[in-house]
């Protein structure tokens, strides 16, 4: 069993587990945003291991470039995003970290700013975005409105600075894992046909370079996993006591306990069921698939579920299988609403087993993410819609405990489910 298997079934156990709070005293507001607080420095400390990891693998490929080494790095990319996916609770509510989470997760991405791309399919350009096909790893110069800017040395502080969300453009993703995982996998030209993307090794190669520019490919390979290692190590220091992530908890009091349903509730219903799911349905665009290029949004969805459940019952397994936990909302909801929070455990391990047949259908059933969402295939898109309705029913009996516990949240939303029509028009 996985490490994240076993993260998810202890977070299971923990649900299992929460009718016998009841009987004890409801925990004090300070103590479960204590605990919220030492989860988020955990989840971000473990991200920024597993990206470390990750740079190792990276740092190999380019040390010496193979098939065998490029597959290792991507198993490590692989590796290293569920430790990422399992903070975004934290992203929704938390200013610092919504204002970060852009630097190492955007996406949709147009990918023909970093890289060569496939004219046929990508197409040629786009009237949205000027850098559609800047193609920065094969241009020394890049035109971004009336400003010519240097490109010659490819470096951290051209991507962070110049080039990441260039001319106000948020598909001008320069950073951060889906730049990564680009330069790893290549565009996907499969559509919603079996299949990831197929970058050769011989694209990181000094000698028998193919596809031009290999010089440059590599720079910005090593480039981007160093800012992404940098990132996750900077939130991780922010949510570390006297952090400035968790000095702007502290500095909201009681009143922060808010930010706990706040995030499980956006992550949960506008940003997962609608942009990251719903979506991609309505318009049978394989393109909506968040981690697009390697195929591995299956396992992706279930991630971040397990890191709502681990925030909401308190209780988090670590990289190194060490335990954090203490008191919690769940905790508190089944002292003073009782039937409400167990509503709310039966929705929250409703929607872990209907991603979690995503993500086993994806791993063995011969069906990837974006073959779900093709148009016609009415068993891969029943899957992912039946996603969707777990995640607003586990959304809708989360807003019913908040009002019994006398929390005010606004949820994120989404067209896709809001008004679908207006998406497919």
């Amino acid at each position: 069993m996985s490490k994240s298997a076993l993260f998810a079934t202890t977070v299971l156990l923990a649900l299992a587990a929460a009718p016998a709070v009841r009987a004890q005293q409801a925990p004090e507001p300070k103590a479960i945003l204590e605990t919220y607080a030492s989860i988020g420095q955990a989840m971000f400390e473990d991200a920024h291991a597993a990206g470390r990891q990750l740079k190792v693998a990276v740092d190999a490929l380019l040390a010496e470039p193979s098939e065998a080494k490029l597959a290792a790095a991507r198993a490590a990319w692989r590796a290293a995003r569920p430790w990422y996916l399992h903070t975004e609770p934290f992203r929704f509510g938390n200013k610092i970290v919504d204002e970060w989470e852009g630097r190492v997760n955007a996406w949709p991405l147009d990918e023909g700013l970093i890289d060569y791309v496939d004219v046929a399919s990508y197409g040629d350009s786009s009237d949205e975005n000027p850098l559609y096909r800047a193609n920065v790893i094969g241009s020394r110069t890049v035109r971004i409105g009336k400003k010519l800017v240097d490109a010659s040395r490819i470096t951290k502080a051209l991507l962070a600075k110049t080039l990441h969300e260039a001319g106000g453009v948020e598909a001008n993703v320069a950073t951060g894992y889906h730049a990564i995982e680009f330069l790893l996998w290549g565009q996907d030209l499969n559509g919603t046909s079996p299949g990831a993307g197929a970058r050769p090794a011989t694209d990181f190669m000094l000698k028998g370079c193919s596809n031009q520019n290999c010089d440059r490919r590599r720079d910005y390979l090593a480039a981007a996993t160093d800012l992404l290692v940098e990132d996750l190590a900077e939130m991780a220091a922010a949510w570390k006591p006297g952090g400035k992530a968790r000095k702007a908890l502290a500095a909201r009091g009681t009143g922060g306990l808010a930010v706990i349903p706040t995030g499980i509730g956006s992550l949960s219903y506008g940003e997962l069921a609608g942009e990251r799911m719903k979506l991609g349905v309505l318009l049978h665009d394989p393109e909506e698939e968040q981690d697009c290029f390697s195929d591995n949004t299956h396992n992706a969805h279930v991630e971040d579920q397990v890191g709502m459940m681990a925030v909401w019952t308190g209780r988090y397994t670590r990289l190194d299988g060490s335990v954090v936990s203490g008191p919690s909302l769940a905790a508190l909801a089944a002292a003073k609403a009782p039937d409400k929070a167990a509503r709310l455990e039966a929705a929250m391990k409703a929607a872990y087993d209907r991603l979690d047949a995503i993500r086993q259908k994806g791993e063995t059933g011969g069906m990837a993410y974006d073959q779900m969402l093709a148009s016609g295939n009415a068993e891969g898109n029943k899957l992912v819609l039946d996603g969707v309705d777990a995640l607003v029913a586990q959304t809708r009996a989360l807003e019913a405990v908040v009002a019994d516990l006398g929390l005010t949240i606004e949820v994120e939303d989404s067209r896709s489910l809001s008004d679908p029509s207006a998406v497919t028009r």
